[in-house]
């Protein structure tokens, strides 16, 4: 592969798609987008807000901190900060920069204003429709299947942009179904490094500096802060802390922005931070550590297409066994190192489930770094998990379609029960 096979440039455009900037957990922060873009087209402050989402949707916004708010959490919440503060424009960074003036309003605005929230009827896993309304008049604003994929503007009964969703989801995962292990190892070799870095800095700064705010401050469970001070400080554990210190820090609540993968700054935590705490501690040098960013970035992505931006299958799995393919790039390692690194930890930790964004993600995410790294471990020491073992198939690429179809089909009535559950509790 070169810089002008179409393949080449195909990977290169899922990198820079995939990688975005992103300031809060996504699910609340697209619901602060449509309810901005909505007050936009209306044209002022709403007195009234409807909000019908996905079960998914539901799920993983109903305990998550929304960023900004002074710890407030939810639905409504990431509702009223949206016609607050919320420029549509900045996208998944539109509650990044909030006055203490405007933190006020919004928890003024949500004990003075209706904000109804229901399940939508949809086919979507994520589904976003915000209505706002100022007496008669009312302005529309809908997002399917990906966190800034405005599909309906519409005012008093007049569409003012749609688009066919399906159309567009088969244009946008053109490139990505044509990733593969072997595909990506010979993409990352042929790589040149002027084409990413730019990318990869951003990721490296950005990810690393709410890794860092979250072993200094005190945020969530403290996943990361406990692993460092009840375990041995060996690169695997250092790689776990600091992965899930970035997500403490996340779901507390953090404004600092992300960079995301697969629509998830928990994914994109996962995938990057581990290899880069990984490098910096054996001392190896930067471009190398881009090849790698680049190995573990790309199969989390294509683990992850074609299961949707939602499931009930947790994501950091796919995010820490693409960490733990990236870490045996990163030694050296060629396609056998990475794809049984990738099949060995895959075995391991599938089947963990997604019960919302919320503080216990940051122990998920170690958990499957740990897994990750563990996968290489047994690679290193000549041990593998062997098709017909469980979910393991013989060969990388049948092994992840696999674990694809248990999250994208096996795992419908899981996620339908966690919801139910979910919406039980007091």
């Amino acid at each position: 592969m070169n810089r002008g096979d179409g393949e080449y440039q195909a990977f290169l455009r899922v990198l820079k798609q995939e990688l975005r900037l992103a300031a809060g957990c996504t699910e609340p922060v697209a619901i602060a987008l449509a309810t901005a873009k909505a007050k936009t087209v209306l044209g002022e402050t709403p007195d009234r807000i409807v909000m019908r989402v996905s079960e998914n949707v539901l799920k993983n916004a109903k305990s998550v901190i929304v960023p900004n708010t002074n710890a407030l959490r939810g639905i409504r919440t990431a509702a009223a900060a949206g016609v607050i503060v919320g420029n549509p424009v900045k996208e998944l960074e539109l509650l990044a920069d909030v006055n203490d003036a405007q933190r006020q309003t919004i928890v003024n605005y949500l004990n003075d204003t209706t904000i109804d929230v229901s399940p939508i009827d949809s086919e979507y896993v994520f589904d976003v429709e915000a209505t706002v309304y100022k007496g008669e008049d009312y302005a529309r604003v809908r997002l399917i299947n990906a966190h800034t994929n405005v599909v309906l503007v519409e005012k008093n009964g007049v569409v003012q942009f749609a688009k066919d969703y399906a159309h567009t989801e088969a244009t946008d995962n053109a490139d990505k179904n044509s990733l593969s292990v072997k595909r990506i190892i010979a993409f990352a070799d042929a790589l040149d490094i002027d084409d990413v870095k730019m990318l990869f800095d951003r990721q490296i700064e950005t990810n690393m500096a709410i890794a860092n705010e979250g072993l200094e401050k005190d945020y969530g469970a403290a996943i990361g802060k406990i692993i460092l001070a009840t375990e041995t400080r060996d690169i695997k554990n250092l790689a776990k802390a600091y992965a899930a210190a970035a997500s403490d820090a996340r779901m507390g609540g953090s404004k600092k922005p992300v960079t995301i993968v697969s629509g998830s700054g928990n994914q994109g935590i996962t995938a990057s931070v581990p290899l880069i705490v990984y490098a910096r501690e054996k001392g190896i040098d930067q471009a190398h550590l881009y090849r790698a960013l680049t190995v573990s970035n790309l199969i989390s992505i294509h683990q992850k297409t074609g299961v949707g931006a939602l499931s009930a299958y947790c994501g950091a799995v796919f995010a820490g066994a693409a960490a733990g393919a990236g870490i045996a790039y990163l030694e050296g390692g060629g396609f056998d190192a990475v794809a049984h690194t990738l099949v060995n930890a895959l075995a391991v930790v599938s089947g963990m489930v997604c019960d919302g964004a919320k503080a216990s993600c940051a122990a998920k995410i170690a958990a499957s770094v740990d897994a990750g790294i563990f996968g290489y471990r047994m690679h290193v020491q000549h041990r593998e998990f062997i098709g017909g073992e469980g979910l393991v198939a013989k060969g990388v690429e049948n092994t992840i379609a696999n674990i694809k179809r248990l999250a994208r089909e096996g795992m419908c009535l899981t996620d339908k029960e966690i919801i139910r559950i979910m919406s039980e509790e007091v």
